[in-house]
């Protein structure tokens, strides 16, 4: 990640750590959804096992969440972990933050420093009076001279906060300050429904700036639909072009079909399409052919019925019960 390489959509493992079983099925999902990067936490020697369980199952890069014990770092390194995510200043004394430096940079591996507003020291909330975006830099860049301390600079950063103001200023100001990679998320953002909001708020605004390197969209809900809502967002500021591009109308009173449910279906089949197309599901024939001219493909409903259109050009007339698999005709044949 980072220079020019594509924005990577990540997601953590939810599953219990020690249930190896489910981590990989659901490691499985993740990559399934087009998950870029997995993260999994790594709380205690025993844990260390999915390490190798979940990179036998699939072809997806595997991070090691480790808090305070360097040892867990040490141990995931040797059973080939692709990124270890840490806070140096919580792992102990530099002796410590050494060992961990030595061992990823002789393995190759990278290292993510993860700050967030939670977690800054006293002495920087003292200073600033809180956990501000200033202070939130100036943490995250203390905890990569640990390790640039000991000759490692392959590092990636995070300075996350629930506030999304808060947080869109910390990583500004870390970008201006330094070169590395940035891992951009709201931490907390909350259930699927308010954590979409605030993370599309912030993400995507550091994104259409030209700010960050990988992104994780932190809902309390499935990973899956992370991993969904990351690629969305992608989407959404032009970042990423495969697969599909849905577009449908708000409706109003001319709309004669049941136009939400319709775009609803075309959404869940087309979840899984790999084409990079335009897919229109319009109202009616004013928002149909004529404003949604450059789609690929669509449909405009009518009276119990609806048109299906290419590229402007209506191609025929079809009754509402069979508009969804002539659409799906339609888009197998591009």
């Amino acid at each position: 990640m980072g220079g020019d390489a594509p924005i990577s959509v990540q997601s953590m493992l939810n599953c219990p750590a020690h249930d190896v079983e489910a981590n990989v099925e659901q490691a499985k999902e993740l990559a399934g959804a087009g998950c870029d990067i997995i993260r999994v936490a790594i709380p205690d020697y025993r844990a260390v096992a999915l390490i190798d369980a979940i990179k036998s199952a699939v072809d997806v890069p595997v991070v090691a969440d480790i808090h305070y014990d360097y040892r867990l770092a040490l141990e995931s390194v040797a059973a080939g972990v692709d990124k270890v995510r840490i806070n140096p200043g919580n792992i102990g004394g530099e002796d410590r933050v050494k060992a961990v430096a030595t061992a990823c940079k002789n393995a190759g591996v990278p290292i993510r420093v993860g700050v967030n507003s939670g977690s800054l020291e006293k002495e920087i909330l003292a200073k600033y009076g809180g956990p501000t975006p200033e202070g939130m830099r100036d943490s995250a860049l203390y905890h990569v001279s640990l390790l640039e301390k000991y000759d490692f600079d392959d590092i990636v950063i995070s300075i996350k906060s629930s506030d999304v103001q808060t947080m869109v200023k910390a990583y500004e100001l870390t970008a201006e300050a330094c070169w590395y990679p940035l891992h951009l998320g709201v931490t907390e953002a909350g259930t699927e429904r308010m954590g979409l909001i605030k993370s599309t708020a912030g993400i995507g605004s550091l994104l259409l700036h030209g700010i960050g390197d990988t992104i994780r969209v932190s809902l309390t809900a499935s990973p899956v639909k992370e991993v969904y809502a990351g690629l969305d967002v992608l989407k959404a500021v032009g970042l990423r072009k495969d697969g599909v591009n849905l577009v449908s109308c708000p409706t109003c009173g001319r709309t004669k079909v049941d136009l939400i449910g319709l775009a609803r279906q075309v959404e869940e089949r087309l979840k899984t399409c790999g084409k990079s197309i335009k897919v229109a599901v319009m109202g009616c024939a004013v928002n149909g052919p004529g404003e949604a001219r450059d789609a690929d493909i669509g449909i405009a409903g009518g009276n119990g019925c609806g048109l299906i259109f290419k590229k402007g050009e209506v191609l025929r007339k079809v009754p509402e019960d069979e508009l969804i698999e002539e659409l799906m005709k339609e888009i197998e044949k591009l």
